[in-house]
């Protein structure tokens, strides 16, 4: 058992690398200066949100069902003023966002949801698909009311965003890209994917937790604020074994939406961490040249969870875009 779970730890570490290599040699470009000195485009205003210690405990949290394909789908909304959609990415839920929430909901009406099989929310099974994870959110704005929504969507979330555009472009007010890549997986990460569907399979979420907290965090995060990442550890845990497998399939086959980028006629803004080291400052770059009406917001201090860990500046850039909408 013991030789089983070093194999597994020793796969994951391997195959986070092999998903930083299979990028382009240009989307590796980190930002090695510390102060972020001479940085376009990063984000220097903050707004105040909650500590990590004055969130509610993830599986604790109050919201509502809605009963939508097949599934009972968790959400929260609150706030006054227009829709704003957040979407997750994988293997978290909805809760990643409650930093942002508070400083957003003066100006909109933030609703955010937990993909099937994730966090609070129930399906009978989890189907493989970036697609019917669209379908979901789209059913819940269905069920709320909401014709046209900002909507935004983190790592995964951002393929389910651009698959909600592709099906449903009159529904979005505006689209926020944040930590993500609207690229397919090429064959490295697609097999790093299947391996995480294998290893879940295995033994379950606990060795795929402790392989991602180093990617969702920065290394300073970790070693003083370590609240942090405990408390991304008990989001985690809400997956179930099989989301957490239905997700890296997702992930692993998802399509291709580059060609879509020059299609979207809604402003976008595109998010991410400095520190990213799942998909690097240059992807985002790359997005945002590629979309007629976009603007880029550089996190400093995050990683790929940079909505999460930066998210006094996070919330201040997305409030910033959100005033050129309203």
């Amino acid at each position: 058992m013991i030789t089983g779970l070093r194999s597994s730890a020793n796969f994951l570490a391997v195959s986070t690398a092999v998903l930083v290599l299979a990028a382009p040699l240009a989307a590796q470009e980190k930002v090695e200066n510390p102060q972020y000195e001479q940085v376009e485009n990063l984000v220097t205003n903050q707004l105040t949100v909650p500590d990590v210690s004055a969130l509610p405990v993830p599986s604790e949290r109050v919201g509502e069902y809605a009963d939508v394909n097949g599934a009972r789908i968790f959400y929260q909304a609150s706030g006054d003023g227009p829709a704003m959609l957040l979407l997750h990415g994988y293997p978290l839920s909805g809760a990643m966002f409650g930093r942002v929430r508070e400083a957003l909901e003066d100006d909109w009406t933030v609703i955010t949801l937990d993909h099937r099989g994730y966090g609070l929310s129930e399906a009978p099974d989890v189907p493989a698909s970036i697609e019917v994870y669209a379908k979901d959110a789209l059913a819940v704005l269905d069920h709320l009311g909401v014709e046209r929504a900002a909507i935004g969507g983190m790592s995964m979330g951002g393929p389910i965003a651009l698959s909600m555009y592709q099906m449903a472009p009159e529904r979005f007010s505006g689209m926020i890209l944040i930590d993500t890549t609207a690229g397919p997986a090429g064959p490295p990460e697609a097999g790093l994917w299947r391996g995480i569907e294998t290893v879940i399979a295995d033994m379950g979420l606990d060795p795929i937790i402790t392989a991602l907290i180093p990617d969702m965090l920065t290394g300073e995060t970790r070693l003083t604020e370590p609240a942090y990442g405990e408390y991304l550890a008990k989001v985690m845990q809400g997956a179930t074994v099989e989301a957490g497998k239905g997700g890296a399939i997702a992930l692993a086959e998802r399509p291709d939406f580059t060609d879509l980028l020059g299609q979207i006629e809604v402003p976008v803004l595109v998010m991410v961490g400095a520190e990213d080291s799942l998909y690097a400052v240059q992807v985002s770059r790359d997005m945002a040249g590629s979309i007629p009406n976009s603007s880029l917001a550089i996190l400093p201090g995050g990683s790929h969870a940079a909505v999460f860990e930066a998210a006094g500046n996070a919330a201040a850039a997305i409030q910033e875009w959100g005033e050129t909408l309203q």
